[in-house]
């Protein structure tokens, strides 16, 4: 991991084509950053990205639509018998 220091105003590059600006530090400590790539590059916070994968996994884990009406319909059916 490289650790720098960097003022409102200046920037590191990263590669040929990624370029990371400090746009504004806070007097609680929040840093905004402009990050300049190309669009081929996908950007993500890495809570968004802890998020999309926990959602990718629950989806593979669901039932197909058509399982889950067949079991609704089980159930509605069910409970109106009993």
């Amino acid at each position: 991991m490289l650790i720098l220091q960097r003022k409102p105003g200046e920037s590191l590059q990263i590669g040929e084509d990624i370029q990371v600006t400090v746009v504004s530090v806070d007097s609680g400590g929040r840093v905004r950053l402009a990050i300049e790539a190309p669009k081929t590059y996908s950007i993500l916070r890495s809570e968004l990205l802890g998020a999309a994968t926990v959602n990718r996994e629950a989806a593979q884990e669901a039932l197909p639509p058509q399982e889950f009406l067949s079991f609704l319909e089980e159930v509605v059916g069910t409970s109106e018998t009993e």
